[in-house]
């Protein structure tokens, strides 16, 4: 509020419950509620998602909790070059902005543009493939979860056009728009729970704009309604997994 453009790096996004209060009630409303006169222009980042065996207090995705939220700007990158790009952005972006990060992706290599103007913009999504049987939606986490089942869906004899969605909110409405029309059937992979979810919200999105053009219905692939088990065999059976992305996917191209 003094002008300054703080970045607040949770250790993990499980913390920012302690301070859910004024991120949601003071960062995201101040701007409205000032009548445009006093903005918060903060970003918060840190990891989000389940890790690796941190247990269910450490273990939740925050998409769908801090998108709900009108004043605030939700992005989670997938890779090292997008989180550079994303992030310079976000910290010149006026708003405050929910910057959420992968601990498991932090080893990830990519590579990344080393020059300082290296931007990539709020709200415009990547298609990773380009096809045209199936339209695949994922973001963070769950884009890597699609990659590993690709060679898998392509012995299908199916190119499906993988889109990450990289902005939450903004979303990039027209990108999803679009290839859904192409390709007339989607499936949506998302790591947080499938209970009022995101990826709930974007089915709607998807049958409320492209309705006319869907041949199949949307299948939503999400981590189950448990809180996140230690044990490892447990945690694995709670994220969404490579064998029920490939039963989505032949979902809804009717395959065997």
């Amino acid at each position: 509020m003094a002008g300054l453009k703080p970045i607040c790096e949770f250790m993990t996004f499980n913390f920012s419950m302690q301070a859910i209060d004024q991120i949601i009630n003071s960062a995201a409303k101040s701007l409205y509620m000032s009548g445009g006169e006093i903005n918060v222009p903060i970003v918060f980042r840190g990891p989000n998602g389940a890790a690796a065996r941190v247990a269910a207090q450490h273990s939740q995705c925050f998409i769908s909790w801090y998108s709900h939220i009108p004043g605030l700007i939700v992005v989670a990158p997938s890779n090292a070059r997008d989180a550079k790009g994303l992030l310079k952005s976000s910290i010149r972006n006026p708003n405050p902005v929910i910057f959420l990060e992968h601990e498991l992706l932090y080893k990830e290599k990519a590579n990344v543009p080393s020059e300082n103007d290296f931007l990539i913009p709020l709200g415009k999504a990547n298609v990773i493939n380009e096809g045209s049987d199936l339209t695949i939606i994922g973001f963070s986490m769950s884009v890597h979860r699609i990659l590993s089942a690709f060679p898998e869906i392509q012995k299908l004899g199916l190119n499906p056009e993988i889109i990450d969605l990289r902005s939450i909110k903004p979303l990039d409405e027209e990108c999803i728009y679009q290839s859904v029309k192409k390709t007339n059937r989607v499936v949506i992979v998302e790591d947080g729970w499938g209970n009022t979810s995101f990826g709930s919200h974007l089915s709607y999105l998807i049958q409320s704009n492209c309705f006319d053009y869907l041949d199949s219905e949307i299948v939503k692939v999400s981590g189950k309604d448990v809180p996140m088990p230690y044990a490892e065999n447990l945690e694995a059976l709670a994220l969404p997994t490579k064998e029920e992305i490939l039963s989505a996917v032949k979902k809804v191209t009717y395959k065997n």
